[in-house]
């Protein structure tokens, strides 16, 4: 099975979370749900690093990494997903989407509403237990 390695930002700006939602998409269990934003490693890069560039690259955002939040292992049908996740903070609420189709600036309390990808649920699951 083809394992893929990312990074995904918890983005916070004051109390709110920032939740975008992915595309259409072939595979039916990642299509049009909402995820972290984030993206793979590239060779050579730290997961910071990486992350601070996919957040530029798909968003036109930038965040200051404040720590580690923690790993999620997930296996999808075609797929197995690494997701290092990551507590950022946002200087400001404005950004572009470039790869996503919606975007939600949500409280901790209101993240279960959505529809979320399957590896993001215990993100999910995490933040909303730690209040």
């Amino acid at each position: 099975m083809k394992k893929i390695e990312v990074v995904a930002g918890v983005i916070f700006w004051e109390d709110l979370v920032l939740c975008v939602q992915r595309p259409k998409n072939k595979l039916h269990y990642i299509s049009e749900k909402f995820e972290f934003p984030g993206g793979k490693i590239e060779e050579g890069e730290t997961k910071e690093e990486a992350l601070h560039r996919e957040l530029l690259e798909e968003l036109n955002l930038s965040t200051k990494i404040k720590s580690f939040f923690f790993t999620v292992v997930h296996e999808y049908p075609d797929f197995e997903l690494t997701m290092h996740s990551f507590m950022c903070e946002a200087d400001s609420k404005e950004l572009t989407l470039h790869e996503h189709i919606d975007q939600k600036w949500l409280k901790i309390n209101e993240l279960t509403a959505l529809d979320w990808a399957a590896a993001d649920i215990p993100i999910v699951d995490k933040l909303v237990s730690n209040g």
